[in-house]
């Protein structure tokens, strides 16, 4: 037991514990922690960003479906069912005597087409009349019409004669290109010269083959692996391109139950002209793969690094232990009463500084001790000026009611009254109490000095208040906030105007915070001078000739927040507003809600 206490009092072994429980352990639980966290962040980057490539993808998907539906439109020259036309064209003598489409062979008019755009591949025209295949083809290999499945076509524009159909992706077999996938737009020739019949007059189809190729550059900026697969499907759940060869030919009932699997994440955008969508389904493995390589990195890291720094921590602990047990043996000797001790050999280090410090200790401690007696009679003399600076304003104030008393002996009411005004001021001012007032006690203040200035320029100068009948007089003011600005109205204004004049103080609750407004009528301010007072009161430490308004902007914002504090308002010649916005508060500081 004696070998485990003294084992346990060792500073070797406390800091190696302190070390591992409070800096080891703690810094591999954060570094996990982090870790996780700074995984979980990238997992869900990357899962927004995959959910904002799908819907990107099915708009411009959904964009090149719009235009080639506007392709198909060309042959149009009429106003029919929402299409667009300027001239009405009997498109059945049109395509069967004339063999044109808007007045160009039909052989023209589908070159015209296929240069309309660099995806599409071969375009036909069949002939209702007689079912007479024109095309045009940058194919180079000879075209088999026969193989040409019109009928497989045919089918949705037969049930929806004046919409446009797309065929999915499929092989160019009539071209002998079986390697070679395309999407099929078809679209009807409707004759609507003249009176519209129930029945649609259909004066032929055309049909465009475009490069499946033209979803592949959407394809290659989502960067899926070969795992991956995106499908482009239709409200029926038709497969109209996807990036895999086998899924195309694969039965599509069996697409959610395969969508379904844990091991994937899915992802979907709509596509409305199919009014279908974009589906796709990534693999989480190969999504993650790389962050999950970089995450067995670190941990290895860690637990290397925790290896590392257990060494380094027992190695310095017992580098440490010999020179501090060697500081506390003569801290020992100190505590018995022996000043005379000093540490004679130490390093350069921390330690060796702590010796250092300890041996300068030693010899500060016997002058500290020597200098204590001192301290204390300055102590003393601290309080007595203390004492002395409470009795100085009472004396004043007695010495200002002395005089008053013997004015009101001697009939001088004007005087006494004077000096009572004084005296209050000087109470209010030097009380050292709170920060805030009332707002009674802020216009009592405010009146004492008023009086004392009509008295001074013989009643030319008069004061009115307005006060809101929802201001209580009770609430909280900020202490000696009215009279500096009421002061700089008199001294700025009014008696740089010259004559007469008023100065009107105005209490009122807006959005639930109490406005102070002080208007005068004296000489105004420019607006080059309002402007550059304005930047002052905004600079915090700019200086400023009108350290009154200055002082109480500060106080405001200091005190009540930013949102509180002064603003000026002035017109030259015709006078000065000046507003404080301050909380509505009640005693000890509490805001009304």
């Amino acid at each position: 037991m004696t070998f485990i206490r003294k084992w346990w009092n060792s500073v070797f072994v406390k800091f190696s514990m302190a070390f591992l429980l409070v800096g080891l352990l703690p810094l591999i639980a954060l570094s996990i922690f982090s870790l996780q966290a700074f995984t979980g962040h990238v997992q869900q980057f990357t899962v927004n960003n995959l959910k904002q490539m799908s819907m990107y993808m099915s708009y411009n998907i959904n964009n090149v479906f719009l235009d080639y539906d506007e392709i198909t439109r060309l042959m149009y020259t009429g106003r029919y069912e929402g299409y667009s036309h300027s001239i009405s064209v009997n498109q059945t003598e049109n395509v069967n005597h004339f063999e044109q489409i808007n007045d160009l062979p039909i052989d023209a008019f589908l070159k015209t087409v296929l240069y309309s755009d660099k995806h599409i591949r071969s375009v036909y025209f069949v002939r209702s009349l007689d079912n007479k295949v024109y095309y045009q083809t940058r194919q180079s290999k000879p075209f088999e019409v026969e193989k040409l499945p019109l009928e497989l076509w045919s089918e949705p524009l037969i049930d929806r004669p004046n919409q446009l159909s797309i065929y999915p992706t499929h092989s160019e077999d009539y071209y002998g290109s079986p390697n070679k996938k395309v999407i099929t737009f078809g679209r009807n020739l409707i004759d609507i010269n003249g009176i519209l019949a129930k029945e649609h007059k259909v004066v032929g189809s055309l049909f465009i083959d475009v490069d499946a190729s033209v979803l592949d550059v959407f394809l290659q900026e989502l960067n899926l692996s070969k795992d991956d697969e995106l499908y482009v499907l239709d409200g029926d759940q038709r497969i109209y391109y996807s990036n895999r060869e086998d899924i195309l030919k694969a039965d599509t009932e069996n697409l959610y139950a395969h969508a379904e699997d844990e091991n994937y994440l899915i992802f979907s955008g709509e596509v409305p002209y199919l009014s279908g969508q974009v589906l796709m389904r990534v693999s989480s493995q190969n999504l993650f793969n790389q962050l999950k390589n970089i995450q067995s990195t670190i941990y290895v890291a860690i637990i290397v690094c925790s290896i590392v720094l257990l060494a380094m921590g027992t190695l310095f602990s017992r580098r440490l232990s010999s020179p501090i047990l060697n500081i506390l043996k003569h801290m020992n000797k100190v505590e018995m009463g022996n000043l005379d001790i000093q540490i004679t050999k130490y390093s350069k280090d921390e330690i060796g500084r702590l010796a250092f410090g300890f041996n300068k200790m030693v010899e500060r401690l016997k002058l500290f001790i020597n200098d204590a007696y001192i301290a204390e009679i300055k102590q003393k003399q601290a309080e007595l000026n203390a004492l002395k600076s409470q009795i100085r304003p009472h004396y004043l104030y007695n010495t200002l009611e002395v005089i008053r008393m013997n004015a009101v002996y001697k009939d001088d009411g004007e005087v006494a009254d004077m000096i009572l005004a004084l005296s209050n001021q000087l109470k209010y001012v030097i009380d050292y109490g709170e920060d805030w007032v009332s707002i009674q006690e802020e216009l009592d203040h405010l009146n004492d000095y008023f009086h004392i200035i009509r008295v001074r320029y013989e009643n030319r100068i008069e004061l009115r208040l307005n006060i809101a009948e929802d201001v209580r007089l009770d609430w909280q003011i900020l202490k000696l906030s009215l009279q500096p600005i009421v002061e700089n109205a008199i001294q700025h204004g009014i008696l740089y105007k010259g004559g007469k004049g008023t100065v009107l103080v105005t209490l009122e609750v807006v959005e639930d915070r109490l406005s102070v407004t002080v208007y005068d009528d004296g000489a105004g301010i420019s607006e080059a001078r309002l402007h550059e007072l304005m930047k002052r009161l905004s600079e915090p430490k700019a200086p400023s000739k009108n350290v009154g308004i200055k002082n109480v902007h500060d106080r405001i914002k200091s005190v009540c927040g930013d949102e509180y504090g002064l603003s000026i308002s002035s017109v030259e010649h015709i006078g000065t507003s000046v507003c404080l916005l301050l909380p509505i508060t009640e005693r000890h500081n509490k805001a009304i809600k």
